[in-house]
């Protein structure tokens, strides 16, 4: 079964857990997005400290950064002291080589992203180094953007080359695009509006991509 990881990106703390506990009891994972207003204009959350007490309030979940930041590296040590299992930087970055060194020295899965409009070249030396790759099927920064249909070809790549290898996706993720990216390769789908569209129905929205 394909993975459904519901993406919270706020720079309110308060809505930042509000959407937390939406999303409790109904996926395995959330993903959050972290933003410094250096790799995209958008600035999110960055107290990670905060996620310290936030990991044990919510036990059942596991959590996973999505680094839209230029230098991913800074934020490993704290993101892994904080509980997060997954960290993922994106190839866009200023050294994604650095990053990844860095996440050797911490136990956590390490993944990188590729931007919507990046050739997949930039990506390639890359890929046998990481957990999971993570496809962005609209430019990163911003949520509620249409999802770009020629993003497909980059999935199908990676999967023909790397059968193995978790595909996560990010952006524009509804019933429609859902089965899309799944008939392309995709393993794991990151869901913002669609999945938060009604707070009293997360499940529901959950269930609807599982099924897609």
């Amino acid at each position: 079964m394909v993975d459904i990881i519901p993406g919270i990106f706020e720079k309110d703390w308060s809505l930042l857990e509000q959407k937390l506990k939406m999303a409790y009891g109904h996926t395995d994972w959330v993903q959050i997005d972290f933003a410094d207003g250096t790799l995209v204009p958008a600035v999110s959350s960055l107290d990670i400290t905060k996620f310290v007490g936030i990991t044990h309030d919510f036990p059942k979940l596991f959590f996973e950064a999505h680094l839209m930041v230029d230098m991913p590296e800074k934020y490993i040590k704290p993101l892994s002291d904080a509980g997060f299992k997954r960290v993922i930087a994106h190839v866009e970055c200023h050294d994604p080589r650095v990053f990844l060194e860095e996440a050797r020295f911490e136990s956590i899965e390490v993944g990188l992203a590729i931007d919507a409009g990046t050739d997949l070249e930039q990506l390639e030396p890359f890929l046998e180094e990481i957990d999971i790759v993570l496809v962005m099927t609209v430019e990163a920064g911003a949520s509620g953007q249409k999802f770009m249909p020629e993003t497909l070809e980059k999935i199908k790549t990676i999967r023909r080359n790397c059968p193995d290898l978790p595909i996560e996706i990010d952006g524009g993720i509804n019933e429609t695009t859902a089965k899309l990216v799944k008939e392309a390769g995709a393993t794991r789908l990151v869901s913002t509006s669609f999945v938060f569209q009604d707070p009293t129905a997360v499940g529901a929205a959950v269930s609807t991509l599982q099924s897609a």
